[in-house]
């Protein structure tokens, strides 16, 4: 489930890729890494539903947060926001 669910995600920020706007795209792709690395760990952990995938995403989210600016920060929280709604 874990799975079907990370390549969901990843195609709606690969959908949006033509139409997006610099910052949708570097939202786009600063997202992949996390929800990718998240989607390993509840794998590797045993863990299959998609409300403990959103949960490890928001985690890594938070702790990286130091990486961004708050403006990017808001960009990145948006998009993930969005993709979690499955609106992109």
């Amino acid at each position: 489930m874990i799975q079907q669910y990370e390549e969901k995600l990843l195609n709606l920020i690969d959908l949006m890729v033509e139409t997006a706007s610099d910052d949708e795209l570097f939202a786009g792709g600063y997202l992949r890494g996390h929800i990718s690395l998240s989607a390993a760990n509840c794998e590797m952990n045993g863990v299959s539903t998609i409300d403990a995938m959103n949960s490890a995403v928001d985690m890594s989210l938070a702790e990286a947060q130091s990486e961004l600016n708050p403006a990017d920060q808001l960009i990145v929280k948006a998009m993930w926001e969005q993709l979690q709604q499955g609106t992109m």
